[in-house]
């Protein structure tokens, strides 16, 4: 831990400190979308959108290379992958009565299909591991700020509609009847798990991303009874995660992502095993 805090501490290691930093802001819109996913049951929504996200990556760029568009940035394609995918899924969810489990599997497989032919027909080497299994360390300043903004609006909203998210979370009959536009904060807060999923992309990478985004709300639901209280341990677990699991990768030279999403699990199982074994007792 001490060689770990110099490093920290010192000034040419900037980016270590950068990725600390995004770790900790990103971990408040975690908590809270990673609440709602849960509470939904719709954790495999956030992997479909992940997987959406790599047919954007690809898509994206392929055209800034093939088609030369340079100034394509593949976290462009992401988003807009990852917004789309969310949209059409509420839309069918909601309007063509289709199970979204359905829908879910659909769009997971296309996603990761689309990506991976449009990277074939682009010509040059890309680091695609770095998608998959995301890298903290190359985060830039831009990511930062990325997270800032959204932090901001996920915390508004999360303000201003709190009763009105509860509603729609547990009992969307109810909050129909009391006149709330149920679909619409549907969609609003799918479209906000799937900015949520892009920013966690470059953390975890795309096929962890469903494990940060639910066990953090997971673990601290078994600790808490009202849905802000999970809200704010999940954002608290979350930032646990990050930071012990870049500890663990710095002193054993690991990846840093892989090893967020193993003490994470851990800690979920041994929370779930240490309550079930004190409840019986």
């Amino acid at each position: 831990m001490i060689d770990f805090l110099q490093v920290l501490m010192n000034p040419d290691n900037t980016f270590l400190r950068l990725a600390l930093c995004v770790g900790t802001l990103a971990s408040f819109s975690f908590g809270i979308i990673g609440t709602y996913v849960t509470t939904r049951r719709i954790s495999y929504l956030s992997g479909a959108i992940a997987h959406c996200v790599f047919g954007g990556i690809g898509a994206a760029l392929f055209l800034k290379h093939r088609i030369g568009l340079t100034w394509l940035d593949p976290m462009v394609g992401a988003i807009a992958a990852a917004i789309t995918a969310a949209v059409v899924m509420g839309l069918v969810s909601l309007y063509a009565k289709e199970r979204e489990d359905t829908v879910i599997g659909a769009l997971w497989a296309v996603g990761m299909a689309a990506g991976i032919i449009f990277i074939d027909l682009t010509p040059g080497y890309f680091d695609i591991m770095s998608y998959l299994f995301g890298d903290i360390l190359l985060i830039s300043m831009r990511d930062l700020w990325l997270v800032v903004a959204l932090d901001l609006v996920v915390g508004v909203i999360t303000i201003f509609f709190y009763h009105t998210i509860l509603a729609v979370s547990f009992d969307d009959e109810f909050a129909r009847l009391r006149g709330v536009n149920v679909e619409g904060f549907y969609i609003l807060l799918l479209c906000l798990t799937a900015v949520t999923v892009v920013l966690l992309v470059r953390i975890v990478g795309i096929i962890m991303v469903i494990a940060l985004l639910t066990l953090p709300a997971a673990t601290a639901a078994q600790f808490t009874r009202r849905f802000w209280q999970t809200m704010i341990g999940s954002t608290l677990c979350c930032i646990g995660f990050m930071w012990t699991g870049m500890w663990v990768s710095f002193a054993l030279n690991l990846s840093s992502g892989p090893t967020i999403i193993i003490i994470a699990g851990m800690t979920y199982l041994a929370v779930l095993g240490g309550k079930r074994i004190f409840s019986k007792g």
